[in-house]
C-alpha cells in the first residue's frame, strides 16, 4: 500500500514504490540568490537583476536552477519523513520553468522504484521529484538515486 508516509526516518525495508514525502516549502529570496552568486561566482545578468532579466522576457530576477535544486534537497533532508540514507548516487535533472525572487517552491517526492544490491545492508531508491512555485506551476523535477539502509 503505498501513500503520504508520516513523519519518522525510513529504511529500504520500510517503503514501497508509490509511497511519497512532502517535503515542505521554501521561499526563494533575492538575498539566497545573490548569496548563491558570491558562492559560486555564476552572475549571469538574469540572476543578478530585474531590468537585465525583464530584457530576456523573465517578470523579475531568476534564481539560479542548480541553487533551487540544492534547497530541494535540503528540503528532503529536513522534512518530517526521511530516508536513513548512506548516499547520493546521482540526480537526473530538468529545469522546467523559472523561479523568479520571491517565489516560493514546494517539493513532492515519491519513490519510483526500489532496487536490492548484493550488500544485505543497502538498497537503492529511485526516487522522483516534482517541483512547483505557490501558483502550481512546475519549476523543476527529476529523479535522485539515494542508498539508504535496510
Amino acid at each position: 500500500m503505498s501513500g503520504t508516509l508520516p513523519p519518522g526516518r525510513y529504511g529500504f525495508d520500510d517503503v514501497s514504490e508509490g509511497d511519497r514525502i512532502d517535503a515542505g516549502s521554501m521561499p526563494v529570496s533575492t538575498g539566497a540568490i545573490d548569496d548563491f552568486a558570491d558562492l559560486t561566482g555564476d552572475r549571469f545578468e538574469i540572476h543578478m537583476s530585474d531590468e537585465a532579466a525583464a530584457r530576456h522576457g523573465f517578470d523579475g530576477r531568476v534564481a539560479h536552477g542548480l541553487l533551487v535544486l540544492s534547497l530541494i534537497d535540503g528540503l528532503k533532508n529536513r522534512a518530517p519523513a526521511q530516508f536513513k540514507a548512506q548516499a547520493s548516487l546521482g540526480w537526473n535533472w530538468s529545469f522546467e520553468g523559472p523561479v523568479i525572487a520571491g517565489d516560493t517552491v514546494s517539493v513532492m517526492i515519491t519513490v519510483a522504484e526500489k532496487r536490492p544490491v548484493s550488500d544485505a545492508k543497502r538498497g537503492i531508491l529511485r526516487l522522483s521529484f516534482d517541483a512547483v512555485n505557490q501558483r502550481g506551476d512546475c519549476v523543476q523535477s527529476g529523479e535522485n538515486l539515494l542508498m539508504v539502509y535496510r
